[in-house]
């Protein structure tokens, strides 16, 4: 028994020896889910110490597509890990040049149909004639259309070792060949980039640069240009220049940058190692990176002055602009016309002080568009403080300069029509958080426009804002068409304090997401004071005593609230976690949690940062407002999976709903019955749809 014994151990470890060798060398393609994986050798035997090529022959099924080594927004690049006999050596993945893939707003590089991955392997020289070579890699890829499936496969050749010149296998030529007619040129040409103004910008310089009509470059380092806008390219003789725009998602630049040129008509391509520097004016034309202007200039004067007429409207404009209405009441010809000419000039006059300060900031690089002074917690937080005086002067609790809303009607009897400017001045400080219809086309156009035309687009919205004003101050019989003069003004004057304290609450949103609640709790407290400091300052006093405490208590009380404006908008605050704070992190144990209540409905999204569809359906479905609403309302609450790294928990959640990979969408409704499992492809119509369903 004891030999018997032996014997079947025997047996058993050169079984189990057969299969491991087997699962290396497993014979022909190896099958995965969407693809067909093989390594093949360009030459049928390897001869000692001299280089030869094997490849990994991926065959992705139809509209599906493996990455290049920079995926772009979104994918992995394929891998390698190599075990070779000792003394051999593997070259990094010769990549030939990618297809761009789009895939709604993302743009990805990769490949579609079959294609090869070549590697160059270096054997040792002293392997003997007549014996074998054998070469086992562990690749390991992705593969996507509207999901991503992740795959791997070990895979093994055995190659016999000859002492005579290599020859080469007829039945892998054509996929080397198309390797090779892919494979850029690597080039030591000078090359250097710089990033300022929000684009990457590359410069090549050598008298060997072929002449091209168009090319296409793809930058090889991920998170640096938005690669779903083209490099645009210019070109003289020996040198090239590209420009694409940043990503939003650059952090810190690399020292070298591997960058590749397509010459679109040949196919031909190089490849250089851009190094970061100053950009000589060499004479070469700069690439046009600007995009076009959605409208001409013409319908942007018109549509800019279209909404600027109908800003009067806006909740932060239409108190202001009625009160000054009101001032025209009763009021002489030649007075109105005189102060409506005044208005309009405070109002042209700010508009062009904001675009010059828009313009020039754009200039200098920085992305940004009408409002982008609320950007700042310190203009916001004073913006705050200005309407809501306001409010308070127009609800009767102090009077401000004879109503400074009013552009100060005590201004206008001591001034003239000093009163009317500076309420034109007011009204365009109080409409910049504001945006009408018509104004988004307008500006969007003005900010692509040079600056001679896009100033004339900012004046016509000023125009536009003044016009009311204006055509009331030239029109006496208009102007008496108006309500005459009674207790009816007061009222309506109080009246209009609350579309002002609507727009304070908005703003204090908006500070709020700038500065967390710390801040925000600060900035309330100066409100507070702000308005006890308004309504001691509107008090009579009966002695000059009470006088001088008065002021010094006013004057104490405007620095109390100063300073708490001061210390709530210096609180640092971390967007990303107002953000996130919506949704929360996938686990089993928290889901079964949230089941268990009758009362909360449960949305899955399993997803990962490689997923193509899965930022394409976050991007525009999930994380939209009418979506988060929904969600809010019918008490569901969101979860996320994130497997961007392999987690057992989320591959056996996928496994759940016979899926290999994500994007996976589950609806679970609020009595714990049965979960709804969405499209892979989602609208927020249809996710607002699936939720309001339950």
């Amino acid at each position: 028994m004891r030999k018997a014994d032996t014997l079947f151990a025997a047996a058993c470890g050169l079984i189990l020896t057969l299969l491991a060798a087997t699962a290396w060398a497993q014979p022909g393609p190896v099958q995965r889910p969407h693809i067909e994986v093989e390594l093949v050798s360009e030459v049928k035997h390897v001869r000692p110490g001299e280089p030869f090529r094997v490849g990994l022959r991926m065959m992705p099924d139809e509209h599906w597509h493996t990455y290049w080594k920079n995926p772009g927004d979104s994918g992995l690049s394929t891998e390698m890990e190599w075990t070779l006999p000792e003394g051999a050596s593997a070259s990094p993945i010769r990549w030939p040049y990618p297809e761009r893939v789009p895939m709604g707003h993302l743009v990805n590089y990769g490949y579609g149909g079959e294609h090869l991955l070549p590697v160059t392997i270096t054997p040792p020289p002293g392997l003997q004639d007549g014996s074998d070579m054998t070469v086992q890699v562990a690749a390991e890829w992705l593969v996507c259309e509207e999901v991503c499936i992740p795959g791997d496969a070990e895979l093994s050749m055995t190659l016999p070792v000859r002492d005579a010149p290599a020859e080469a296998d007829a039945a892998v030529a054509d996929l080397f060949a198309w390797a090779d007619r892919r494979r850029p040129e690597a080039v030591d040409w000078p090359a250097r980039f710089d990033a300022g103004g929000e684009q990457l910008a590359i410069q090549v310089e050598s008298d060997a640069l072929p002449a091209a009509a168009e090319w296409t470059v793809f930058v090889g380092v991920e998170n640096v240009v938005d690669h779903a806008r083209p490099a645009e390219t210019a070109q003289l003789e020996g040198v090239l220049q590209a420009g694409q725009p940043l990503s939003p998602y650059l952090g810190e630049l690399p020292d070298a940058m591997p960058v590749v040129f397509v010459d679109d008509a040949s196919g031909e391509a190089f490849e250089v190692t851009a190094r970061p520097g100053s950009l000589q004016n060499t004479g070469a034309a700069a690439p046009a990176s600007d995009p076009t202007p959605p409208v001409g200039w013409g319908l942007a004067m018109l549509l800019a002055l279209a909404g600027g007429v109908l800003l009067n409207l806006m909740p932060c404009v239409f108190p202001v602009l009625s009160i000054k209405a009101m001032s025209f009441v009763g009021g002489a010809g030649h007075d109105q016309r005189a102060h409506g000419l005044a208005y309009t000039a405070g109002v042209m006059l700010s508009f062009a002080v904001l675009a010059g300060v828009l313009l020039a900031l754009r200039a200098g690089g920085e992305a940004i568009g009408w409002g982008f002074q609320l950007q700042s917690p310190w203009v916001v937080g004073l913006l705050v403080y200005v309407l809501f005086a306001l409010g308070l002067s127009l609800s009767g609790l102090f009077t401000f300069g004879g109503s400074l809303m009013g552009a100060g009607q005590s201004l206008t009897e001591r001034e003239g029509v000093s009163g009317s400017f500076f309420t034109g001045v007011l009204a365009c400080i109080v409409a910049s958080p504001c945006t009408a219809p018509f104004m988004g086309t307008a500006l969007g156009a003005a900010v692509l426009m040079p600056w001679p035309m896009a100033m004339g687009i900012f004046l016509a919205l000023g125009f536009g804002l003044a016009l009311p004003m204006l055509v009331l101050g030239f029109s006496p019989a208009l102007a008496r068409r108006l309500p005459r003069p009674g207790p009816w003004m007061e009222t309506f004057k109080q009246l209009m304090a609350f579309p002002l304290y609507l727009a304070v609450v908005w703003l204090l949103w908006v500070l709020g997401r700038q500065v967390g609640a710390d801040g925000l709790a600060a900035v309330l407290g100066g409100l507070v004071m702000l308005a006890f400091v308004l309504w001691l300052a509107g008090r009579r006093d009966r002695s000059a005593t009470m006088a001088s405490i008065r002021h010094v208590a006013v004057a104490l009380g405007a620095v109390a609230a100063v300073a708490a404006l001061g210390a709530g908008v210096r609180m640092s605050h971390s967007p990303g976690e107002v953000e996130n704070a919506w949704w929360e992190s996938y686990s089993a144990d928290r889901l079964a949690e949230l089941r268990a209540d009758p009362q909360r409905g449960v949305l899955v999204n399993m997803t990962a940062d490689w997923c193509i569809t899965c930022k394409v359906n976050e991007g525009v479905a999930l994380n939209t407002d009418a979506v988060r609403e929904a969600l809010a309302a019918n008490d569901v609450v969101y979860m996320k999976g994130d497997w961007t790294r392999r987690d057992e928990a989320i591959t056996a959640y996928l496994s759940e709903f016979d899926r290999n990979g994500v994007p996976l969408y589950v609806l679970y409704p609020h009595d714990g019955g049965d979960p709804t499992v969405l499209p892979q492809v989602l609208s927020p119509g249809l996710v607002v749809d699936a939720v309001e369903s339950l």
